[in-house]
């Protein structure tokens, strides 16, 4: 909604990326040291791929020349389960970068570097009740889960859990 606001009512150029996209793929999850607990925390801030996204807001703070190019980020194929490389475009005239996600703001190596690189920080609170409901409607909207039992138990000890140690490495 903030994005189609910026869109509507201003002349500058914006664009959203989602954290989403620096998720590890499933073939990166099964090859760490308890697979299963990587697959059932999908999510949680370790299963994320953090020094890649460190990088891109490195490069997002790179001067505009006229040289410069189009900086891509990652996306997340919900269909597939799995990021996309590649999947958004930043252009040189996109003056508005806003990058959506829980951990933009975790106040822990490798993320806290990128945090501090962000021109600005927003939290937008909901209630936690409402929250709950919106993942697990999301969750069986995207296939994430095959059915709003699996949303369910994802939600209560995945995403729950994850949301729980934000208080804790919140900057």
């Amino acid at each position: 909604m903030l994005l189609k606001a910026l869109l509507k009512y201003s002349t500058v150029s914006a664009i959203l990326v989602g954290l989403d996209g620096w998720h590890y793929s499933r073939s990166e999850l099964d090859a760490m040291p308890n697979p299963q607990l990587a697959h059932d925390r999908r999510g949680a801030h370790w299963t994320f791929d953090a020094e890649s996204y460190v990088e891109f807001v490195r490069a997002l703070r790179q001067d505009i020349t006229e040289d410069s190019g189009v900086l891509t980020a990652p996306g997340f194929d919900h269909a597939n389960k799995d990021p996309r490389p590649g999947a958004v475009c930043i252009e040189p005239e996109h003056r508005i970068v806003i990058i959506e996600g829980l951990y933009t703001l975790l106040s822990i190596p490798p993320w806290k570097e990128a945090s501090g690189l962000l021109d600005e920080r927003w939290v937008i609170r909901v209630d936690a009740i409402k929250a709950r409901e919106r993942l697990i409607e999301r969750h069986v909207m995207t296939r994430v889960a095959k059915d709003r039992q699996e949303a369910i138990w994802r939600a209560d000890e995945n995403d729950g859990p994850s949301l729980c140690s934000l208080t804790f490495f919140f900057t």
